[in-house]
């Protein structure tokens, strides 16, 4: 504090006692929407306030597009004329767009297409001479999927209209434990920080990647080699200290993968346990060409993270539980694989924390010794933890062993960067993975593994999605390619069998390929898979006839 002999002294020398600047601080109010949606206008009521998924605290705003209004979320923050500040907000979802309206120079915004899992939108703008407040939105696009927002921020100067508190730097993690090792990667896991946005991974004291959420696979490593791990917890504010050490040591060197006595190449179906119009089948039906049968789907139950099944008999004309049981042995003694497949559009089954996490793994093991299901797919299209959905499916691989079969089928944009939920959860369990059949429909445009834009129904398309899984850590073997049997199996997106065909021969072979040419061949490429065995039925079974030989003659 300035006293007044201490002012009076520095005039009567001459020296201009100027006060220092208050420090910056966030002018949003209810920033981490706490309180609802107070201080915050959303048009025609698309905006809510949930309490998962969150970034941080309790609560998150989830607001939804419909028809024309791409749900614009607004709030008016006061700010100090001819100032520079930092808009941010974190974001998960559909389309997500972040901006500011009358700076009183530039408008600024910044958006972004793939965010499956958190994901921090910044940008920066000044003030006018005479701008005392600007109006900061979120919105969303039309026809797209909702989207969530939390910790929204205009750091600068205090312009006098309050907001949330400058935040501290956060404590260290806790929790640091090792879910996965493979011969090249080691998978980490920690708990949540209050008031963390981001970790820094160090490994041996180096710092090696930065994540937002509570996992991360450190890649790049030697067989058989045994390293340390620490993680810090960070801010706006700074770095925490170091987590507690832990070490892990790599495998010996083989590419991984579960699964038992699979075929090197492989064709997966979906087996409909309902009636929608497609060709109604008894697992006996299925055709030989299909190598895994993915029987859809089981229900979620009252149980967080647990599962049921029940045969649809009534639907599937009187099919009994008895003949199904039998049919699974049948093909089971022919050399296939049934498997239950977990989630589908309409799939609500939330795996979220280690309770939950430990309920679907015993809850899916009890399927497989009811049924004599061989294994899992996860095909949770609503979003997954990485943290927990892989702690389900080890604490599985524990109970059912290595003859366990786990598949998954995420859609285009959950595989985009490894950074996503579902690409990370699939490295983490790369050593007890059989195959990632991502699904090439229903997803519009989207990013080639050369950063360039293709089309969804070309061979380009599928060839520069997969070369994604293939540079990101997948071994060829655990890549399939997921297509509609038919026209009718999904809104867009079906290729005829022949694209399909020339799609895996560009990837396995170099040939066959459209103006994307990946930098090496695969040739262990696994297959291929379709929604679904119905349709395919439906449609004389063309696509399981071409593309299921197709496969089956890859060398």
């Amino acid at each position: 504090m300035w006293s007044a002999a201490t002012s009076l002294a520095l005039s009567v020398a001459g020296l201009a006692a100027t006060p220092a600047s208050a420090a910056d601080v966030n002018n949003v109010k209810n920033a981490g929407f706490e309180s609802g949606l107070t201080n915050w206008t959303c048009t025609a009521s698309s905006g809510t306030t949930v309490s998962s998924p969150v970034h941080s605290g309790a609560s998150a705003l989830k607001a939804t597009p419909a028809g024309q209004d791409n749900a614009q979320c607004t709030q008016s923050v006061a700010v100090k004329p001819n100032s520079t500040y930092t808009l941010s907000a974190w974001v998960q979802g559909g389309y997500s767009y972040l901006g500011v309206t009358g700076t009183g120079t530039t408008d600024v915004s910044t958006w972004t297409p793939d965010s499956s899992s958190w994901k921090q939108l910044s940008t920066t703008f000044t003030t006018g001479a005479s701008t005392t407040s600007v109006t900061v939105y979120t919105h969303g696009w039309y026809g797209q999927a909702a989207y969530y927002a939390d910790d929204v921020s205009v750091y600068g100067p205090d312009g006098g209209g309050g907001g949330d508190p400058a935040p501290t730097v956060p404590s260290a993690p806790s929790g640091l434990s090792v879910s996965g090792t493979t011969s090249s990667s080691v998978s980490l896991s920690w708990s949540a920080v209050s008031g963390a946005t981001g970790y820094n991974v160090y490994r041996n004291g180096t710092k090696v990647t930065a994540v937002t959420g509570t996992s991360a696979t450190v890649t790049g490593l030697s067989a058989s080699t045994s390293y340390s791990f620490q993680v810090t917890a960070t801010n706006s504010a700074g770095e925490s200290a170091k987590s507690a050490t832990v070490t892990a040591t790599t495998t010996s060197g083989s590419s991984g993968g579960g699964g038992g006595t699979l075929p090197k190449h492989a064709v997966t179906g979906y087996w409909q346990n309902f009636n929608n119009g497609a060709t109604v089948q008894k697992l006996s039906d299925v055709p030989s060409a299909y190598d895994i049968i993915a029987v859809a789907f089981a229900d979620a139950t009252s149980t967080p993270g647990a599962v049921s099944f029940n045969l649809d008999s009534a639907g599937l004309g009187g099919y009994t539980v008895d003949q199904f049981k039998a049919d699974i042995k049948a093909k089971q003694a022919a050399g296939k694989k049934v498997i239950v497949s977990i989630g589908g559009q309409n799939g609500t089954v939330s795996v979220s924390d280690s309770t939950s996490a430990t309920n679907f793994a015993n809850s899916v093991y009890s399927l497989m010794q009811t049924y004599g299901f061989d294994g899992v797919d996860i095909d949770l299209e609503n979003g997954l933890n990485a943290t927990y959905m892989t702690q389900a499916l080890r604490a599985l691989s524990a109970k059912a062993g290595s003859s366990l079969i786990i598949t998954m089928a995420p859609q285009t944009i959950d595989m985009q960067s490894t950074s996503n939920s579902y690409f990370q959860t699939a490295l983490n369990v790369k050593d007890i993975l059989t195959v990632v059949n991502m699904q090439y429909y229903n997803s519009g445009s989207m990013l080639g593994c050369d950063g360039k834009v293709y089309s969804q129904g070309s061979v380009d398309f599928l060839t520069a999605l997969a070369c994604i899984q293939l540079e990101g850590g997948l071994s060829p073997s655990q890549v399939g390619l997921g297509l509609p049997a038919s026209t009718s199996a999904a809104g867009s997106g079906y290729v005829s069998p022949s694209v399909v065909n020339n799609a895996l021969d560009c990837l396995a072979k170099g040939t066959g390929c459209g103006s994307f040419k990946p930098s090496k061949t695969y040739p262990d490429l696994r297959g291929a898979m379709t929604w679904s065995t119905n349709w395919d039925a439906a449609s004389g079974n063309a696509w399981s006839g071409s593309v299921g030989a197709h496969v089956h003659g890859m060398s």
